[in-house]
């Protein structure tokens, strides 16, 4: 038995292997909006391809933590700095008439985003409510008559909005259901907690050098600029090439998440090897600010010690109920991502002081945190009784792996994996 599962998990990673050595720019080709990193749109299908349970088992108990929906982009910063430069263009007639058109398209978009800043979009509401109902399909045996739901939400709207989403599907889906919504500042310290210290140290002399070696060369867009502008020499003055070409792509992806979804002029300026740069840059990005890297001590992922200590807590607790039904929280891209890394969920823990192993060796942020994204834990055990629980983790609904032992994987056993998080979390 204990051979079959050793095979069962090399199996396991060489389809992950196999999966992430498919090239990033393959994937931007089919789906662009994995370009923009944590603005990508969640995948429309999910397959349903779950490893069954050993014998016995049943899922019983579900712990969630997830990212809200598709959203407007939450400030107007990243909108008005090529909207500005494009302006400012127009003011001394040096827009060709592609360069017009782009900015007809920003002014549609500016329109339709002022007063709706950060807020969840009809797509945001459709991905929560569709998650919410696979959830309940996949594990019925949790969301059983009168079974308990708890939902917990950070403050902000868009996140609010979510919870209520997932929750309306969930009561359609079962009407017996105890379900319980809260959004509190008690519990914010692990739903949302930014550790300043961190967050300020991050991009250290030694990290910044590296990260401008990185970066710098993949800036820019000498292509894009000869479109859109008539004398690109001397736009320059008003134009800053690299901000202008970083931020109008975001632009132009983030449409993608409004109900301006069909409008794709925006996102059709730009090459696929262009938004893979970009791609690049974010990435790098995402790892300093986030990952393991060596360059800066490497202790971002710390910062979600909280949450981590928080989801064993409330599990310990959970475990000793008959029918404990699921706990989701809802919250941000800057808490799910360094989760992820703590865990070292599909080895998302990897430390390196080089930028280029990111992508060589699957560090790809836009496969954890697109909008809508989690992580859910699932529980599974005989009876009440059994003593040997089993918990299996999915990242955005796929199986997902650990650096702990098994013989039963993709499922370990609950003492075990407890164990792994709270040292990883009493790390220094």
């Amino acid at each position: 038995m204990r051979r079959f599962a050793f095979l069962f998990t090399l199996l396991s990673l060489l389809v992950i292997d196999t999966a992430q050595a498919q090239p990033v720019l393959e994937i931007i080709k089919k789906d662009a909006t994995y370009a923009s990193c944590n603005y990508r749109l969640y995948p429309d299908s999910i397959p349903n391809n779950l490893t069954p349970a050993p014998a016995g088992k049943r899922p019983f108990y579900i712990s969630h933590y997830g990212r809200h929906g598709s959203r407007y982009i939450s400030n107007r910063r990243g909108f008005d700095i090529p909207y500005r430069m494009m302006q400012h263009a127009r003011a001394v007639d040096e827009l060709t008439p592609v360069g017009k058109h782009v900015l007809e398209e920003m002014d549609m978009v500016m329109n339709d985003t002022e007063g709706r800043w950060g807020e969840l979009t009809p797509l945001g509401g459709r991905q929560c409510r569709q998650i919410s109902r696979r959830m309940v399909q996949r594990f019925p045996e949790v969301f059983e008559g009168a079974a308990h739901v708890q939902a917990k939400s950070t403050k902000a709207a868009r996140c609010m909005a979510s919870m209520g989403y997932a929750m309306m599907e969930m009561a359609e889906q079962n009407p017996l259901l105890q379900i319980t919504m809260e959004a509190s500042v008690r519990d914010m310290n692990y739903l949302n907690h930014q550790d300043l210290w961190s967050r300020s140290e991050y991009m250290t002399p030694e990290t910044k050098k590296a990260f401008d070696e990185y970066v710098n060369p993949r800036m820019g867009n000498s292509r894009l600029m000869e479109q859109i502008f008539k004398n690109p020499d001397i736009i320059k003055e008003l134009v800053d090439e690299s901000h202008f070409n970083y931020y109008l792509m975001k632009m132009g992806l983030f449409v993608l998440h409004t109900h301006l979804s069909d409008h794709t002029y925006l996102k059709n300026l730009f090459l696929p090897e262009e938004l893979y740069r970009m791609w690049q840059v974010d990435n790098a990005l995402w790892y300093v600010q986030h990952g393991a890297c060596k360059l800066n001590g490497g202790r971002q992922p710390f910062t979600q010690r909280n949450l981590l200590r928080r989801l064993i807590a409330d599990a310990d607790s959970c475990l000793q109920l008959a029918q404990p039904g699921a706990q989701l929280r809802f919250g941000h891209d800057t808490v799910i991502m360094p989760l992820v890394c703590l865990m070292g969920i599909n080895g998302y823990d990897l430390a390196t002081d080089n930028f280029n192993d990111l992508e060589a060796k699957g560090w790809w942020c836009s496969s954890v945190f697109p909008m809508a994204s989690s992580v859910q834990l699932i529980f599974y055990r005989s009876n009440p009784k059994d003593q040997d629980v089993l918990v299996k983790v999915l990242l955005n609904e796929q199986e997902a792996n650990l650096p702990i032992a098994t013989d039963c994987a993709p499922y370990y056993h609950w003492k075990d994996f407890r164990r792994y998080c709270i040292e990883k979390s009493e790390q220094q």
